[in-house]
């Protein structure tokens, strides 16, 4: 059973449990224990124990001590890549990347004595000055997703902590180790008990953290219909929510634009990480007469990409997360299908061979009415739909319930230009398949793509986890 962490003090859990998995081979590997109010109740109170002491450490303190945490991630970043592809399934480069950005976030939190800077301005009355200092909030708690168990935890708690608050993080169910092998480390770094604590389970467990009296802010990433849910029902007990949600986004390939490029990028943003990303490209927008060439070129691409378990040499597309999960992809293929969409490139054979795989699939003449034009499918599926004209191919990606990412591939700045005033994303990229804000920036979701109003990571990851006071103040 894979323990928790309260304060400095591991606990293997006698509870009911969810089995965890090698996607590659469906082996069971480890179980993960269902905890709920009363071990969301102790590392609360552990966090809050904790918060007072923490909160007037000084900052110089604080940022040697992530420091410490950065080298030491930094010393075990393969072993940290070893467990991602192990219990996720993606593929060792994935693995890689994923801990250098999560990484990355470690890096801009060491700039605490700059970032939680304040404001003076003296003088703004007679003899009055005005000074703005940053306090932090209290004890945050962090729920995370499957698909990026040791990034995206990552972009939370090192944020939280640097800014004077206590952590308590949930991980998901599916992806559990890398979150304990983060705090392992934490603790390794010399960080004090009850500043991170670590709680595993599923609904229960996450109800708990939002309803906690002790918590003050939630963070959270996974689907839209979950992170409606939590904004709604954090804020509903008074917590500051950031929540960021599901996604269509939409590449964009202007007759201009360079396919010999394009194609790598569309491929890479569609069927990386087996499409379980929410920066996942799922429809590509054939502008104009580029349409034949386009569809052939990747259809050619797709079918050279090697799937096999992530771990081997030369493998591209890992297995996805679940058998059930990898089900729901193909049943959206065939629906897809059934309301008229043509299946170019087909990856359901890799269905007959040992874990959770299914091969890159393309639906050509695919429309913004279909459910492969409108829903996440979070799968290797790429959908291709086709506009006569820049106007046209925004419309469609304007026309989504989500807002995450769009791209544009083309050689004219009008038109790139043009797409990114125009296009309701809150990420865009121009020749990238991929448009992720370095740390330093926030993950800017727009629409059903993220609920609250400060964002993951960046500045804005900063402002929410700390709270500003303001000193006005007379001397005679």
């Amino acid at each position: 059973m894979i323990p928790h962490l309260i304060g400095d003090t591991w606990t293997r859990a006698d509870a009911s449990s969810l089995p965890v998995f090698n996607p590659a081979t469906g082996e069971v590997i480890e179980h993960v224990p269902l905890l709920g109010a009363t071990e969301v109740d102790a590392a609360a109170r552990a966090a809050l124990a904790a918060s007072a002491a923490w909160s007037r450490s000084p900052v110089m303190e604080r940022a040697r001590l992530m420091f410490r945490y950065r080298d030491l991630l930094d010393r075990h970043a393969e072993q940290l890549a070893a467990i991602i592809t192990r219990h996720h399934g993606k593929t060792l480069d994935e693995a890689r990347g994923e801990v250098r950005r999560g990484v990355e976030v470690v890096e801009f939190a060491c700039g605490a004595p700059t970032l939680l800077q304040g404001r003076s301005l003296r003088q703004v009355a007679d003899g009055v000055d005005q000074d703005m200092y940053r306090f932090p909030i209290g004890v945050a708690a962090g729920i995370t997703p499957f698909n990026f168990p040791v990034m995206i935890p990552l972009w939370m708690f090192p944020l939280a902590v640097m800014a004077g608050n206590t952590f308590v993080l949930k991980p998901s169910e599916r992806t559990p180790l890398g979150a304990v092998r983060l705090a392992e480390l934490f603790l390794e770094a010399g960080f004090p008990q009850g500043v991170l604590n670590v709680v595993h389970g599923a609904k229960d467990a996450v109800d708990a953290l939002l309803d906690h009296p002790a918590i003050d802010a939630i963070s959270f990433v996974g689907s839209e219909r979950t992170a409606r849910y939590v904004y709604e029902r954090a804020a509903k007990h008074g917590k500051r929510v950031q929540a960021a949600g599901g996604a269509k986004n939409h590449m964009v390939v202007m007759p201009d634009a360079d396919l010999t490029a394009a194609v790598p990028a569309v491929l890479n943003s569609a069927f990386g990480n087996a499409g379980e990303r929410c920066l996942a490209g799922s429809v590509a927008v054939a502008v104009g007469d580029t349409q034949n060439s386009f569809v052939a070129a990747v259809d050619d691409a797709a079918r050279k990409l090697v799937v096999g378990p992530g771990d081997e040499p030369g493998v591209d597309i890992g297995p996805l997360i679940r058998a059930e999960h990898r089900d729901n992809v193909v049943a959206h293929i065939e629906r897809g299908v059934s309301e008229g969409a043509r299946l170019v490139t087909d990856g359901r054979d890799q269905r007959e061979r040992p874990g959770f795989f299914l091969g890159p699939t393309v639906l050509d003449d695919v429309s913004p009415a279909m459910a492969a034009g409108r829903d996440e499918i979070f799968g290797p599926v790429l959908s291709i739909s086709h506009a006569r004209t820049l106007a046209d191919a925004i419309a469609q990606a304007n026309a989504m319930s989500y807002g995450n990412m769009a791209v544009i591939f083309t050689g004219s700045g009008a038109a790139a230009r043009e797409f990114r005033e125009q296009t309701q994303a809150g990420m865009i990229g121009v020749n990238v398949g991929v448009a992720q804000p370095f740390a330093f920036y926030p993950f800017s979701g727009w629409k059903g793509s993220f609920y609250g109003d400060l964002h993951l990571h960046g500045t804005d990851g900063v402002d929410f986890y700390t709270r500003k006071k303001m000193v006005i103040s007379r001397w005679s």
